[in-house]
C-alpha cells in the first residue's frame, strides 16, 4: 500500500515570497487549517520542503 501525506497549512502564505504562495496553492491548499492528502512522491516532498515553515505534514494510510 502506498504512503499518503496529509498536508495542513498552519501559517499564512501572505507577506511571503511569491513562489511560496504559488507552491501552497499548487499543493491545493486554500487557507489556514485546510488539509489535503497527496501521494508520497519526490515532487510533493520537494514542494513541501519549499514551504515547510508554513505547513504540517503527517503520514496517513489509505
Amino acid at each position: 500500500m502506498a504512503k499518503k501525506l496529509k498536508i495542513t497549512q498552519v501559517r499564512s502564505a501572505s507577506r511571503r515570497q511569491r513562489i511560496q504562495g504559488v507552491t501552497v496553492r499548487a499543493l491545493g491548499i486554500t487557507k489556514v487549517n485546510h488539509s489535503v492528502v497527496h501521494g508520497d512522491t519526490p515532487q510533493i516532498r520537494g514542494m513541501i520542503n519549499k514551504v515547510r515553515h508554513l505547513v504540517r505534514v503527517e503520514e496517513v494510510e489509505e
